[in-house]
């Protein structure tokens, strides 16, 4: 973990209310994330992940608890302190890749010249720069997904949060998404919480994986990464990473039981 804490989630708990039945997601959820920390998430469908992530974003207020993400920048600058990324590709089809990517930054009142400056430097880092004025429909899905990636980047944000962002691609697209998005990590180190269902890609990606219990959701377990980095294809292929991979499944599957056994 990172010397300096960026996220603190604190006793977070949320529950779906409508007319007809509460559903508690999540239950005392207690998390710290390091500057620079790339932590994964994992745990059963529907255990809260993603509506702990929307909370951390502020896109859902929790029915109690509190997150606080400690910015290095001054206030009243302008910069965002999160940018998220779904899973789906989540474009404007009527503007070009470009257009995309400078979206958020027109809305916060970037001025034109930096907007695009800042657009075309985040489209070379994700190997996109030679389709700027390309329409989302005549991209593949991974480069959809790598547009949205780039449009969270331009940003500049000091948190980044993924909802499994690979999850709708095809496994080899996947492979190759998860080395370029390491690769831009490497680079820009940016505090990461990332949601996934494989665990694969959880140790392959991650300095820690938190694992979640079934619904309502609360940390199981947290598991440290051991690997070098740069993570490299071989990794996979080592004890250590199998080790790892086969005690948190058997830590998962306990959970995925539960979930299976109360649908």
């Amino acid at each position: 973990m990172g010397a300096v804490t960026k996220i603190e989630i604190r006793d977070v708990r949320h529950v779906y209310q409508s007319d007809f039945s509460s559903v508690p997601a999540l239950a005392s959820v207690n998390l710290t994330v390091g500057d620079g920390e790339f932590v994964a998430l994992l745990g059963p469908s529907g255990c809260g992940k993603s509506s702990l992530l929307r909370i951390v974003a502020e896109l859902l207020r929790p029915t109690a608890g509190s997150v606080e993400i400690h910015s290095s920048t001054e206030l009243g600058n302008g910069r965002p302190k999160t940018a998220l990324v779904f899973q789906e590709y989540a474009l404007f089809p009527w503007r070009t890749v470009l257009e995309n990517v400078v979206f958020s930054l027109e809305m916060r009142g970037v001025p034109r010249d930096e907007r695009l400056a800042r657009a075309r430097k985040v489209l070379g880092r994700v190997g996109l720069q030679g389709f700027s004025d390309a329409y989302p429909h005549q991209l593949s899905g991974g480069m959809r997904q790598r547009v949205g990636i780039a449009r969270a980047l331009a940003a500049q944000p000091e948190v980044l949060l993924m909802d499994e962002p690979f999850g709708a691609l095809d496994a080899q697209t996947r492979t190759v998404l998860q080395e370029e998005l390491l690769r831009v990590w490497e680079s820009e180190r940016k505090t990461v919480l990332y949601v996934t269902h494989s665990i694969d890609e959880a140790v392959y990606m991650s300095d820690r994986v938190v694992l979640l219990t079934a619904r309502p959701g609360r940390i199981k377990a947290e598991y440290s990464v051991e690997l070098p980095r740069p993570r490299t294809m071989e990794m996979r292929g080592w004890n250590a990473y199998t080790k790892l991979s086969f005690e948190i499944w058997g830590a998962l599957r306990e959970e995925v039981e539960t979930a299976m056994s109360h649908e």
